[in-house]
């Protein structure tokens, strides 16, 4: 294990003084399996006065009441926690006292799931009492002991457990995946925050698709909306899924990316409110992108998402279903509305969309490629379709004497113009035809 030099030092200096040490948990684990850790953890039997002695003024008492210490080196701070055992949890989420023990196992008992709970030191020594290292091997996530008693201690492992799933691929031990459908609703003592964190990062995993498809009951506790999608049958030749796999199988059709994962994962979430039969027998959901959007937009509110993202989604959501014409001028103002960035992960969310649907109308992704490459030659072409790119600022119509209100109205007026094709972006021209219209504003 290649255990960088700053985290060496304090294992070497913490054995110098007659203590064990530890590097503990995920970076254990991520080493093994050949993934750089994000942080490297310290574990000792040391108690917290006597890491702060050894250490001296390097070290901060971050975290006394767990035993953790924050050590100033070089490289970065080391976080050093004593070895414990916890109390009772009367909140599902943290206990209520804290108890130093001499005895590695024993710290090692009280965490979520195998592949945590090992320890390696300075010279490759591991502690691996409940076969994480075996766990790892055959790709299985396992609680430690018993399944039912880890999550009531803490509910968040919960959603760890299915986010360790999603990210490392790994299947989720029978007994474990049990525990977790009968104890879901824990879920509703954890802070949101803690709940968008965890979720989110298993949206973003490669095998989000596989685990949200086991686990839609434990989705439902935070956001109930899903569970009406599960086996609603679409009822339409367009359709070879009902709208639950139809979701999930559009989410599988774009990588990680967290807008693009939750833009997919809502974007139907509105389909059985809206649905309807028409004299055929044939399935219909009209008007489903708006009250997709409504109820996504509620949904990412509860998360306490930020803003920015939240409207990201909530407008692709909107968009969703809109066609795309595939014209330059049809292009440009499709930019006007979305902006590059927006575009771009329209056409990959349509892309998905529609890979999700029954194959025989699969030929719509050659509807999108040529989109692309109109969108290609309206960016070559540096086309104007935002006010940034106006060569008219607000300035100018002020001289003009426009004031307040008038002056965005007249901006995004010549804006569509020149979008439209109807007006040049040259100054002059613009200013001219501003001075026409004056009256008007």
């Amino acid at each position: 294990m290649d255990i960088p030099k700053t985290v060496q030092t304090v294992l070497k200096t913490l054995e110098a003084a007659g203590h064990e040490a530890w590097c503990v948990g995920g970076c254990v684990r991520d080493s093994f399996l050949g993934c750089v850790p994000e942080d490297w953890d310290v574990t000792t039997d040391a108690l917290p006065e006597e890491v702060l002695e050894v250490f001296g003024t390097c070290a901060f008492p971050t975290g006394l009441k767990h035993g953790t210490v924050t050590v100033k080196t070089a490289g970065g701070p080391v976080e050093v926690t004593t070895y414990r055992m916890d109390g009772v949890y009367l909140d599902h989420r943290r206990p209520e006292t804290v108890t130093f023990t001499r005895s590695i196992e024993e710290d090692l008992a009280r965490r979520d799931f195998t592949v945590n709970a090992m320890a390696a030191d300075l010279r490759g020594g591991l502690q691996d009492p409940f076969g994480g290292r075996a766990d790892l091997t055959k790709g299985i996530l396992r609680c430690v002991g018993e399944p039912d008693r880890r999550f009531q201690e803490d509910a968040l492992r919960i959603l760890r457990g299915m986010r360790f799933s999603a990210a490392l691929g790994f299947a989720i031990e029978e007994e474990t995946s049990a525990a977790i459908h009968r104890n879901r609703e824990l879920l509703s003592a954890i802070a949101v925050e803690r709940i968008q964190a965890e979720f989110f990062k298993l949206l973003k995993g490669k095998r989000a698709a596989e685990v949200l498809r086991e686990y839609p009951d434990v989705l439902g506790v935070f956001w109930p909306e899903i569970l009406p999608m599960v086996g609603f049958n679409q009822q339409n030749r367009h359709h070879c899924y009902d709208v639950w796999e139809h979701t999930l199988h559009a989410l599988a059709e774009v990588p990680g990316d967290l807008i693009l994962r939750c833009t997919l994962l809502l974007h139907d979430i509105g389909k059985p409110k809206c649905f309807s039969i028409d004299g055929y027998g044939n399935g219909h959901f009209y008007g489903h992108p708006a009250v997709s959007r409504e109820l996504a937009d509620e949904m990412l509110r509860r998360l306490k998402c930020e803003t920015a993202f939240r409207e990201t989604v909530v407008l692709l959501v909107d968009w969703h279903d809109r066609l795309i014409t595939r014209t330059h001028k049809g292009l440009r103002r499709t930019l006007r509305g979305l902006g590059e960035e927006n575009l771009r992960r329209l056409l990959a969310v349509k892309r998905a969309d529609n890979l999700a649907q029954a194959p025989e109308f699969w030929s719509r992704q050659q509807e999108l490629d040529q989109a692309e490459r109109i969108l290609e030659e309206v960016l070559e072409q540096e086309a104007c379709f935002s006010l940034k790119q106006l060569a008219v600022r607000g300035g100018d119509l002020v001289a003009m004497g426009l004031s307040g209100p008038a002056i965005g109205r007249m901006l995004n007026c010549l804006l569509d113009h020149v979008v439209d094709g109807e007006l040049p972006n040259e100054r002059e021209a613009l200013l001219k035809f501003a001075e026409g219209i004056l009256p008007e504003m």
